[in-house]
């Protein structure tokens, strides 16, 4: 299992939701702050395919979610 890597903005009530969320799970995951890391928010446009929703969750390249709505 690779390690998650969840795209974020500061403030994000739903970030934090997700990070509770996997942590729960007792998944671990990467935070990149989309908003002060260029090349992350290229990654994060591109897996939330141009919309630039946070969080986006992705496991290797495979986009696990866009947006978060209560996983688990």
């Amino acid at each position: 299992m690779a390690l998650l890597r969840m795209y974020v903005k500061p403030n994000c009530p739903y970030c934090e939701q997700a990070r509770v969320g996997l942590r729960e799970q007792g998944r671990e995951f990467e935070e990149r702050d989309a908003t002060v890391d260029r090349g992350y928010r290229e990654e994060l446009m591109r897996f939330s395919r141009g919309t630039g929703m946070v969080p986006t969750i992705v496991d290797g390249d495979e986009v696990v979610s866009v947006g978060w709505h209560g996983h688990g």
